[in-house]
């Protein structure tokens, strides 16, 4: 699967879409980013206000991602 990104350079909202799924809780992780959930509690989604400054966030939302095409 390939993330899905979208990102408002207006806004520097970025929402990085890790895996089809609905988001059915989150996890606040800070002001400006949430991990959305799916049903088996993994992370579906990451929503990045002030992107531009969470590059930490962004790594780590492509680090799961990258976990989980090689398991």
């Amino acid at each position: 699967m390939n993330a899905d990104l979208d990102y408002d350079p207006t806004t520097d909202s970025l929402y990085i879409k890790l895996c089809a799924g609905e988001s059915v809780d989150n996890r606040i992780v800070s002001d400006d980013v949430v991990i959305d959930l799916g049903a088996d509690g993994e992370p579906v989604g990451y929503d990045i206000q002030h992107a531009s400054s969470h590059a930490d966030a962004i790594a780590e939302a492509l680090g799961y991602l990258r976990r989980c095409h090689v398991a």
